[in-house]
């Protein structure tokens, strides 16, 4: 294992050091041996140990190089890392490269703008989030001596969301200095990225689970059944009706997956039966989805918000209003134990008083 010099060795169950420590010394010791449990468990996860090239496997551990590893990590660049170290440049190129040495592993690809981290990163990074975090909490009084700006708010959704609500929501928070950095994806990867540290807070359509994040209920989205008013028109609304899955057999089907999830959610749901049919039109996205009805290319289920404004237009058509529509919960997401700074807490708080309106 990684040895910490400046709390000595361990014999009788403390540390020298801690002797007489108050708790926030013995925290900090806590989570200085967790840092150095987690680096050595990185370093043996990746059979590393003997190509080191410094000779230095045995030496301490350096939480500077860590800090500045986890700081490029999250921000995605050596600039801006650098800025938020308050480091100059060639002071962080030079402590990841000092890691990477000691690690016998790349841990960034150089990219002509920022960096992509490895799957060496990735790994350090999910092992090093939490003590990190913990330690930078309990040291969390020192101030530095000059006035360091608020980090960007690391934010990630799904697109769509994030287009249409969270984003313009957000938009007068500007004003108050919160920089933003917005990330799109699937709510598994992004969940994945919340617990490596590579963000902040997730909007996700999933709860996650276990112990690692602390979800709360933003808004609720309900599911709607749409079409153009050409297909509006071509149905037999009495059969829709009385036979939904009937009335629309031979009407081609517009989905955002090859498995159809939410119009087979919905076929379950308001109609009782399962949906087994393909889809005619298939788009990874929903908003794309959207404009495919809306041009006519045949039915398709949106989540309510997405659609507001073409059902106030017309372009769009509901064509049922079931007494008991489905309705999926978005969550926002962070890291249990996480220390947000003002800007993260400024978002969160913003977004839960806006989805109020939703």
């Amino acid at each position: 294992m990684w040895r910490l010099p400046f709390f000595g060795d361990r014999s009788d169950g403390e540390c020298a050091a801690c002797r007489g420590a108050d708790s926030g010394d013995l925290a900090a010791a806590e989570h200085l041996t967790a840092l150095a449990r987690a680096f050595d468990a990185a370093v043996r996860a990746g059979n590393s140990v003997a190509a080191v090239s410094d000779g230095n496997a045995g030496g301490p551990l350096d939480l500077g190089q860590l800090r500045t590893f986890l700081a490029v990590y999250r921000a995605g660049s050596l600039t801006a890392a650098a800025r938020l170290l308050g480091l100059s440049q060639p002071t962080v190129t030079a402590q990841l490269r000092a890691l990477e040495a000691r690690m016998g592993r790349q841990l960034f690809e150089r990219l002509p703008r920022g960096v992509a981290p490895t799957a060496a990163a990735d790994d350090l990074a999910f092992r090093l989030a939490g003590p990190m975090d913990a330690l930078e909490a309990v040291a969390g009084g020192a101030r530095p001596e000059r006035e360091v700006p608020e980090p960007p708010v690391l934010l990630g959704g799904p697109a769509e969301m994030l287009a249409e609500r969270i984003v313009p929501a957000l938009a007068p928070l500007v004003e108050q200095g919160v920089r933003l950095r917005v990330a799109m994806g699937l709510a598994d990867d992004l969940l994945t990225g919340l617990r490596a540290g590579r963000f902040d807070l997730v909007v996700s359509a999933i709860r996650p689970r276990g112990r690692a994040f602390l979800a709360e209920p933003l808004a609720d989205e309900e599911f709607v059944l749409v079409a153009s008013p050409q297909w509006h028109r071509r149905l037999d609304a009495r059969l829709l009706a009385r036979d939904g899955p009937a009335a629309l057999a031979d009407v081609p089907l517009i989905s955002y997956a090859d498995d159809l999830p939410i119009l087979r959610r919905y076929w379950r749901h308001v109609f009782g039966v399962r949906l087994n049919r393909e889809a005619a039109v298939v788009a990874p996205d929903l908003r794309a989805v959207k404009a495919a009805a809306a041009a006519s290319a045949g039915v398709t289920v949106l989540p309510g918000y997405l659609c507001v404004r073409e059902l106030a237009e017309g372009t769009l058509i509901r064509l049922l209003d079931p007494e008991d529509p489905p309705i999926n919960t978005g969550f926002l997401v962070q890291r249990a134990g996480a220390r947000p700074g003002p800007h993260v807490r400024l978002v969160r708080d913003h977004l839960f008083q806006a989805a109020r309106a939703w």
